[in-house]
């Protein structure tokens, strides 16, 4: 299988860079907007590969404009490197839940801690599942079957997040 040579930060980048050309704030809203449910990309992340794809021949920059925002857009070989990452395996989930780790810890925890905890996450994953249901039925509506499909997932994660809440320990 080749290899890339691209972390997924850089491959979710160029995959959305296959729209046209975007700054890097651009590619924030857009990885925000398709992504975000379930890919969380940080600002200094998005700032930090932009130059480094640039190095790699595999976005171009475009002409500053206002503010000095720089386009870029994705060059021949990016597209051939995005398709390279595709073929690969996709390797382990990397699951870090903090409301888990933070669980595993509960007999350190206050019972007021933790109810408010549960609380905070309670609300956080239902607000997150009424998002995603709603971006994976516009999706559908629009006729974008590997997008919701994505976010169908996203639904799914936080019905089980919701469901594990429900039968954690309190103290």
């Amino acid at each position: 299988m080749p290899d890339s040579q691209i972390n997924p930060t850089a491959a979710a980048l160029l995959g959305l860079l296959h729209e046209g050309p975007m700054t890097g704030g651009q590619l924030m809203a857009a990885a925000e907007r398709r992504l975000g449910p379930y890919w969380s990309m940080t600002r200094s992340q998005v700032y930090r590969e932009l130059p480094v794809l640039a190095d790699m021949g595999y976005v171009r920059l475009g002409k500053p404009g206002p503010r000095s925002s720089q386009p870029y857009a994705i060059t021949a070989s990016g597209k051939r490197a995005f398709s390279r990452w595709l073929a690969e395996a996709p390797g382990r989930d990397a699951l870090r839940n903090p409301i888990a780790l933070r669980v595993a810890f509960g007999e350190q925890h206050s019972g007021t801690q933790l109810q408010a905890l549960y609380s905070g996450a309670n609300e956080y994953h239902a607000e997150a599942l009424a998002m995603a249901k709603e971006q994976a039925k516009e999706a559908k509506k629009n006729g974008d079957a590997y997008g919701s499909a994505a976010l169908e997932f996203a639904v799914a994660y936080h019905k089980a997040a919701l469901t594990w809440l429900k039968s954690a320990p309190a103290n």
